[in-house]
Parts: C-alpha cells; structure tokens; sequence
C-alpha cells in the first residue's frame, strides 16, 4: 500500500508553474503524514495481534503444559497404584501358594489316613462278615431246622389225618420262621410255601371243619333226642304143644329184617354214632359214595328210633338233609415241594461253607 502512495508523490513535481507546485507539495506532505499514521496504525494492530497471538499460543502452551504434566501425573499416580496393585497380588500369591503348599500336605496326609482307614473298613467287614456267618450258623439254623420241622409235619399231617386246616397252620408258622432268617436266598422258598398255602386254602378246609364240627354236632345231641313211642305189641298166637315142646330145647330169632326201632335205643344210638364216624372218615378221605351212605345210615336210624315231631330231632335231620345235599370240598393237594427246596437249598449251603471258610482263612 505504501508503494503506490510514492509512486502518487514523485509524480507530483512535473508540473512547471510555482504556483502550482506549492499547493501540489502540500497535499504530498499531509498525505505522506497520513499514509506515516496509517502504517504506524496498522503496524501497531499488527503488533497487538501479534502479541495476542504470542499471549494466546503462549497460554496455550501453557494449558497444554499444565494439562501434559496433569496427565502425567495421573499416569504415574496409576501406574502407582498399579504397581502397588501388583505388589499386592504378588503378596497374594505367595500366600496363596503357601496354603496350597499346606493344602497339598494336608491333603496328602487326609490321603494316607483314608487309605489307613479303607484298611480299618475292610477289617471292620470282614469281621462283620465273620459275625453274621456265626449267627447263620447260630439262629438263623434253628428257624430253618423249626422251618424244616414244621414243613415235614404239615405234609404227615395231611397224608395221614387229611387234616388241611392244621397243614395250613403249621405252614404258616414255617413261613414266619423263614421270615426271621437274614438270607435272601430263603425267599424262593417262602414263595413256594406261599404257593402251597394258597392250594390248601383252594381245599377249603374251613367247610370240611365246619362239616364235621356239624357231624360231632349230631352225635352229641344223639343222647338227648326222644325215642319214638310204639304201639303196643299184639299177642302173639299161643304155639302148639309140639313147637312149646321144641322151643325148651331150641329157640331161633333173627332181627335182619326188623325194623330199627324195634331194636334196643341204645344201640339205635351207638350205630348212629359210629355212622356218623364213618361219615366224617369219608370226608377226610375225600370220598363222596361212603359220604353219602353213612349219612343216610344216620338218618334213617335218626328217622325210625326217635320222635320226628320233637324239636331236636327235625333240627338233626334237618341238618343231616343238608349235609348230605352239600358237594365235598375239593382235594387236597399234594405237597413237599417247599420242604424239597429248603432241604436243597440247606444242602447246598453247607457244601459252600467249607470253601468260603478255606478262602478266608487263605486270604488271613
């Protein structure tokens, strides 16, 4: 800008006239003073900006100084607190290790007194074992010696007396000695016995007792019943002097063909009694054809030597009609198959004992 203003003022002077030139000289002056303050002016707001910009990029430094060295700080306070950290976690870690030092030595010594104590247990069963076979031998051989004994009766019971009812108990009484004994290889044998149980009470016995309670029943009241009032006899015809003559020599009688109440009452009673036997020994037997007559032979005496119009008597026939009309209880059926498997089971257990015995002592 200065420049051009020069350039303006050495143009000036060309001109001839003084009179010209003076004022011309004047506005050249003012405008050189003028263009003097305008660059001062504007070196002077060159200076201040530059000042502003100094002061400016100065602060400027400054902040970022302050703020450098502020972050610098922090980075050393963390990093600080870091290696404190780490100092920390190395402290852990050395304890840590000692406890898994002191755990591995507890641990190995808890390992040594397990083992100690898994030898202690083996001792503790064997001799446990040894116990519960001296109590095989002891009470669980009398419950299978009473087991045995009571099976064995059971089956001579029925094959002699065909008594069912009394089998059936004492094969309830061997169940529960079974029951008592501690080896589980006794209970197939107890579901045999359950199996036998279940086909004596398919005979039921329970009507078989009843029968024959209702037979001693009738045989008892035998003594009491009244006897049948007879007319009285008509006269026998006056023999001839020949037979009077013989029949001081030889008298013949004969009461086949009589009837029963023509016969002495006490043996009336003494032959239903013993009718009433047989019919309760075809009961037991299980034999319907001797059943069935002896009853008969019952009734007809009953019928014939006693008052049919007392009480007692329509009750005993009464009750010997139904009994007579009543089917017999089923068969009895056979048995010894429980008894045959406990005799082998037993067996079988007393061959093992000697080698299992041989085995721990091998073992000792």
């Amino acid at each position: 800008m200065g420049e051009p203003e020069n350039e303006v003022v050495s143009s000036t002077p060309v001109v001839v006239s003084d009179d010209v030139t003076r004022p011309v000289q004047r506005p050249s002056a003012t405008a050189a003073n003028r263009g003097g303050w305008l660059v001062g002016l504007i070196a002077l707001i060159a200076l201040i900006l530059a000042g502003v910009t100094l002061w400016r990029v100065v602060v400027l430094e400054r902040g970022q100084g302050d703020a450098q060295s502020a972050m610098r700080e922090e980075a050393n306070r963390r990093i600080a607190e870091i290696a404190r950290a780490g100092d920390e976690r190395k402290r852990d870690l050395d304890t840590l290790r000692a406890r898994v030092d002191d755990s591995d030595s507890v641990n190995k010594s808890v390992r040594e007194e397990l083992l100690a104590l898994g030898e202690r247990s083996r001792h503790v069963e064997d001799a446990v074992a040894n116990l519960a076979e001296q109590r095989m031998t002891g009470r669980d051989a009398l419950a299978l010696n009473e087991a045995e004994f009571l099976l064995q009766l059971a089956q001579e019971r029925l094959e002699l007396f065909h008594d069912a009812q009394a089998a059936l108990a004492a094969y309830r009484l061997a169940d529960s000695a079974l029951a008592a004994a501690e080896d589980p290889v006794f209970a197939g044998v107890r579901q045999t016995i359950g199996a036998e149980m279940k086909a004596l009470e398919s005979s039921k016995p329970l009507e078989t007792n009843a029968t024959l309670a209702a037979l001693d029943r009738i045989g008892a009241s035998l003594a009491t019943l009244p006897p049948k009032v007879t007319a009285a006899a008509t006269p026998a015809a006056a023999p001839s002097r020949f037979e009077a003559l013989l029949q001081q020599f030889v008298h013949v009688s004969s009461d086949r063909d009589a009837a029963p109440q023509s016969r002495d009452i006490e043996l009336t009673r003494s032959l239903a009694v013993i009718d009433l036997r047989a019919a309760q020994a075809a009961l037991l037997a299980r034999d319907p054809s001797a059943y069935a007559a002896a009853i008969s032979r019952a009734r007809m005496s009953v019928a014939a030597s006693f008052d049919n119009n007392a009480a007692a008597v329509k009750s005993d026939l009464a009750e010997l009609d139904r009994l007579a009309a009543a089917p017999l209880a089923p068969d009895v059926p056979e048995l010894g198959s429980a008894l045959r498997e406990l005799r082998n089971l037993r067996a079988t257990r007393a061959l093992a004992q000697p080698r299992a015995a041989a085995g721990g002592g091998a073992g000792q």
